[in-house]
């Protein structure tokens, strides 16, 4: 034989009480590693257990989500709460004018109306931006843009007259009339395909003086332009504030609610792993 082999001492096999002892021997092991641990396992159970909510991945990235938007809402709404003023135009119109303001909280409608005689006369309009991207990204203050109303005269039968009109810059004539609707009936006023009028600057140069003169003493005039033009950046950032405050409420909302809906869930699966086990 050769000498390495010579040297190499001879393995005899296990023999069968160490084989039956060996799993008592890794457990033994085990238990000693535990031990060991700075808590053990009497030390994990004396201490309460603290709740720590983990939420879904969806959950999670919801509440998130709603958090940032929540935040970023809210230094929005402070900004533009320390921005806002109401124009002067507009307290001195409603305090000299027979014109009374007819508006709602969330829609974008606006009216003056005021009685004259047998008839109502009501003007209509809407709220506009007062921004304008193009001149914002040059640098430059956009220019006050024009604002479409409509003058309505009506009588008690519901027969009228309605000028379709716009706004326009200057200090003496502030409006121009697209427009001239006359209507017998409420179905007829109220008819998508029904005739508008025709064009004012079609018709006979008296005929149009003479409907401008109709105008004046229905009320119309360069203080009730300004007004209109005000209001309809006034209201527009009024709704724009309440948008934001709402925003932020609901954005609290779901943030709030993607942690209570993990946390009731987690009691429910609780309560029915408790009553299957017990079972």
């Amino acid at each position: 034989l050769a000498p390495a082999l010579l040297l190499q001492p001879k393995q005899s096999a296990p023999s069968a009480a160490m084989v039956c002892l060996a799993p008592t021997l890794r457990c033994s092991s085990l238990l000693r590693q535990v031990v060991r641990r700075p808590l053990g396992l009497a030390a994990a159970a004396a201490q309460p257990p603290v709740w720590r909510p983990v939420l879904p991945g969806g959950a999670r990235t919801i509440a998130a989500a709603a958090g940032k938007v929540s935040k970023v809402l809210a230094s929005e709404l402070k900004h533009e709460e320390e921005q806002y003023e109401q124009a002067k135009e507009i307290k001195s119109f409603l305090k000299s004018s027979a014109f009374k303001l007819v508006e709602t909280p969330g829609d974008v409608n606006m009216a003056l109306e005021k009685a004259l005689g047998e008839k109502t006369v009501r003007i209509e309009w809407q709220l506009s931006s007062p921004f304008d991207p193009d001149m914002d990204a040059e640098g430059e203050e956009a220019p006050q843009e024009a604002t479409e109303f409509s003058v309505q005269v009506e009588d008690k039968s519901g027969a009228g007259m309605i000028f379709y009109c716009s706004t326009q810059p200057g200090e003496e004539h502030r409006y121009v009339i697209g427009n001239v609707k006359t209507y017998a009936t409420l179905e007829q006023k109220d008819s998508v395909s029904g005739y508008h009028g025709p064009e004012f600057e079609d018709l006979d140069d008296k005929l149009q003086e003479a409907l401008d003169e109709y105008l004046a003493e229905l009320g119309m005039g360069s203080e009730v332009c300004d007004f209109v033009d005000a209001m309809a950046v006034d209201k527009e950032q009024r709704e724009y504030l309440a948008e934001l405050g709402m925003g932020s409420e609901v954005c609290d909302f779901v943030d709030a609610m993607a942690v209570d809906k993990e946390q009731r869930e987690y009691i429910n699966w609780l309560k029915a792993t408790k009553k299957f086990l017990e079972a």
